[in-house]
């Protein structure tokens, strides 16, 4: 069901699952990206939230906290999974480049 929508992950999905393994809300997970990835990648607010509704409807966050219009999300056991599932293909991608052309550095 969900999984086949996130086969893979976009680097916006990836960080942002990576960053809700602790709980933040949204202007905090924009801010953490950007940190993160030394400002290479960024999220918007009109992407953020609509990746958070499909990771919501997905099962791989949970909403932890609402104050207001602020509101704070977490990973769940299934978006980790999806995290670690994709940390591995990006793996097996490096590998096969490694192997092809000699090295990393080739």
């Amino acid at each position: 069901m969900a999984r086949e929508k996130f086969q893979t992950l976009t680097e916006q999905m990836f960080y942002i699952l990576l960053c809700l393994r602790t709980e933040l809300c949204g202007t905090d997970i924009m801010a953490r990206v950007t940190e993160l990835t030394q400002g290479r990648v960024s999220v918007g607010p009109g992407t953020l939230y609509n990746l958070l509704e499909s990771f919501l409807s997905a099962g791989y966050i949970a909403e932890t906290k609402i104050e207001g219009r602020k509101r704070s999300y977490l990973i769940t056991e299934a978006g980790q999974k999806a995290l670690e599932d994709e940390y591995r293909r990006l793996r097996t991608l490096a590998a096969d480049y490694e192997a092809q052309t000699g090295g990393a550095d080739a």
